[in-house]
């Protein structure tokens, strides 16, 4: 296994050499920001499972490649326009683009982003790939597109469910699944890796909607319950608003009618107090737990055992230590 780690750490170091000629090809200062971006890291978990669940199924390395690096430079794209959604100072530790170039400045580094990736796509010759490719990006922006032009902010779980497997987990569904689509994989192999995708990109955003309410300010890099003071209403706070629907607050922040500074810090420090959390959590662990069931229709191989760490190491440490301390009070 650690053979495999290895050359998946290898192979996403190659993804980087992929990328940077057509950030480089662009000269502007912007493009230049963009680069930095690319260059901080972050955990690639999204090529990841792409190289991984390619190398399981026999897919050819080099379409492979770039197949894991599209949808890498697809992430960052939704992040550029993320961070001016959001209004956000920080990703990565790094000044965001929004941070210091006006909107329209950023919404165009952001597509030149999502161009890259097309073309990064288009070079794994695959039609097959590229319609899940162009379906998946619909998905993404659709998503967006319904919350911000909703007249009110989510109030059920069932809605938010909606929203983040087409802000998230798509990306992550797209990488599963397209990766066993270029190894010639047949229908029902595609739709296995797909459903692991799924429910992996699920469980990362449950999380990290928790972390948004327990994390520390210096390590999330953005306020403590800074959806909810952006008006997004996640997972934590829906199962606060079950159990405390007339929370005046929360209904303020739902209906969109405004609300005072003092009360939602108050709001936010109650849902991070409350069983809510927990709740959540369970509810990531659920979906964590139905994607090592899908892993079980894949041969077991060294990649299928990486896999399976990957989908362990979606709800990290921290949250579990948190767990124990908060259960020994």
């Amino acid at each position: 296994m650690n053979s495999e780690i290895d050359s998946t750490r290898e192979r996403l170091q190659q993804i980087d050499a992929l990328i940077y000629p057509y950030i480089e090809s662009n000269n502007s200062t912007l493009a230049k920001a963009l680069y930095q971006l690319v260059v901080s890291g972050g955990k690639r978990i999204r090529p990841r499972l792409a190289l991984l669940t390619g190398n399981m199924l026999g897919a050819e390395p080099q379409p492979l490649l770039r197949l894991a690096a599209a949808i890498e430079m697809l992430h960052i794209a939704t992040l550029v326009h993320d961070d001016l959604i959001d209004r956000a100072a920080l990703r990565r530790g790094i000044a965001t683009l929004n941070s210091h170039w006006s909107s329209a400045a950023t919404t165009l580094t952001g597509d030149f982003a999502f161009a890259v990736a097309a073309q990064l796509a288009v070079q794994a010759d695959s039609f097959p790939v590229m319609r899940l490719f162009t379906e998946t990006l619909g998905s993404m922006v659709g998503g967006e597109i319904l919350q911000l032009s909703s007249a009110k902010g989510i109030s059920m779980r069932e809605d938010y469910y909606r929203w983040i497997q087409a802000k998230t987990a798509s990306l992550f569904e797209l990488a599963a699944g397209a990766a066993a689509r270029l190894s010639q994989a047949d229908d029902d192999v595609v739709a296995v890796a797909r459903k692991f995708g799924h429910e992996i990109g699920m469980a990362f955003q449950i999380i990290d909607d928790v972390l948004d309410f327990t994390g520390q300010e210096a390590s999330l890099g953005k306020p403590v319950g800074n959806d909810l003071r952006q008006g997004t209403v996640t997972l934590p706070a829906l199962y606060y608003l079950e159990a405390h629907p007339d929370d005046p607050t929360l209904v303020s922040v739902i209906q969109r009618n405004g609300h005072t500074p003092d009360s939602l810090e108050r709001l936010i420090a109650t849902i991070r107090d409350s069983r809510a959390i927990e709740r959540a959590i369970s509810e990531a662990e659920g979906f964590v737990q139905n994607s090592l069931t899908s892993l079980e229709a894949f041969p077991e191989t060294p990649e299928r055992q990486a896999l399976a760490a990957v989908a362990r190491q979606i709800i990290p440490t921290s949250i579990y230590a948190q767990r124990k301390a908060t259960a020994n009070v």
